[in-house]
């Protein structure tokens, strides 16, 4: 027999925890478990095409799903009776430390998923001690977001357009606010075929037609800050001095703004302007690789754009074995794509890359509560990079090195 009484107020009311002293939004956001919660807040907090320019990629978006699946065949192979107790997670990524082994990637347009846009994601990397690329087709100023960093590491991303006095301009005016790296894209000789922004008609600066205002209204927040903010606009490209620019409709080719000429003659031409670290981004074969090394570049990174370029293309993480092999002794392999969690970012650093960028991570943080989110975003990966190499039973991110640990993470065919 079991004895039974009466509930009483007295006896569950201590059980009943209530959090005080944060908002409602700081709450959702604590309340998110993973990076696919955040998602799932910033479905719910931006209009669907701000959403979908996000989450989207090109023709089928078969290269984002299997940039996805690439992660989802590694298998982890961990030590067992190791003290983990203490656990490092700074390395060097570019010849500086950074607290993680991961970076904020370059995003375009980020003010249109939030107006804090990019200069609350620079704050949360240089509060966290990690980089953050600031993009060509960003909607902040290179001074504003120079500002906003304050000590924090910086780097630039440039894609190659037709104006090499553009680009050189801007080159320059990040060297002189503090930026060390050039990160030249080189996967965007056209723009990939957006489908889901060619639906929606995203443009940028947004335009606000019936439809649009219609689906901001189930969107009040987003749509306040639309109405009572500058609009989103092309400031990295311009001098901080209101530069007017063409509105573009996303997921249409820009013929009239990318290079589609450039080549490897023209990493030179770079080189001698930005006079710095350079790092060349969007490289999809061992044999680029192997050139791109022999130009004497600093860095390359395995990217096919998460999935938003050419679809069909192979998973970076796939690749990204091979590319160490032929080249990582020779210049340092960052990899992108897919990486929605810690253990992605552990799982490409065991497989021998250098540095790991993340990109729509920190934009669905940054939909779904602006740089607290971005925050909340940043924290998820990093206990979770933590919790990874505990688990695998490494104390520093030099043990994850396949030339100390081999084996330690395989890929599934």
């Amino acid at each position: 027999m079991t004895n039974r009484t009466v509930p009483r107020w007295s006896t569950f009311a201590p059980l009943l925890q209530r959090r005080t002293g944060s908002s409602r939004l700081q709450r959702r956001l604590d309340g998110a478990a993973d990076i696919a919660d955040l998602s799932r807040l910033a479905y719910r907090r931006a209009p669907k095409a701000v959403f979908d320019y996000v989450d989207g990629a090109a023709s089928g978006e078969v290269t984002k799903a299997r940039n996805a699946e690439a992660f989802g065949r590694v298998e982890f192979h961990p030590r067992v009776l190791c003290d983990v107790e203490t656990v490092d997670t700074e390395t060097t990524i570019l010849g500086l430390p950074s607290s993680m082994p991961f970076a904020f990637g370059p995003t375009g347009f980020t003010r249109m998923m939030h107006t804090e846009g990019e200069a609350a994601v620079a704050r949360v990397a240089a509060r966290n001690g990690i980089p953050y690329a600031l993009s060509t087709v960003g909607t902040t100023t290179i001074e504003d977001v120079a500002h906003a960093s304050g000590d924090g590491r910086r780097w630039f991303q440039l894609y190659v357009v037709k104006d090499r006095d553009r680009s050189r301009e801007m080159l320059q005016r990040a060297r002189r606010h503090g930026f060390d790296v050039l990160m030249l894209t080189v996967d965007v000789p056209v723009s990939g075929a957006r489908l889901r922004d060619a639906r929606s008609g995203i443009s940028i600066p947004p335009s606000l037609t019936w439809r649009t205002f219609l689906n901001g209204a189930m969107h009040p927040a987003w749509l306040f800050d639309f109405l009572t903010t500058p609009p989103p606009n092309f400031e990295t490209m311009g001098t901080g001095d209101g530069l007017p620019m063409t509105t573009v409709q996303l997921g249409t080719t820009s013929a009239a703004a990318f290079d589609s000429s450039v080549g490897y003659e023209d990493v030179a031409w770079f080189r001698e302007v930005w006079q710095g670290k350079v790092v060349v981004k969007g490289v999809q074969r061992v044999d680029d690789a192997i050139r791109c090394a022999d130009l004497g570049v600093e860095g390359i990174v395995v990217s096919n754009h998460g999935g938003r370029q050419l679809d069909r293309a192979v998973a970076t993480l796939d690749l990204l074995p091979d590319v160490v092999a032929a080249v990582g002794g020779r210049t340092e392999v960052l990899v992108d794509g897919g990486v929605r969690s810690g253990a992605d970012v552990v799982a490409a650093m065991a497989l021998g890359a250098s540095g790991v960028l993340v990109g729509r991570a920190y934009l669905y943080g940054l939909m779904a509560g602006g740089e607290a989110g971005v925050q909340r975003a940043f924290d998820l990966l990093a206990q979770d990079v933590r919790r990874s190499m505990q688990l695998l039973g490494v104390n520093t991110v030099a043990e994850l090195s396949p030339s100390v640990n081999p084996g330690m993470v395989t890929l599934r065919p």
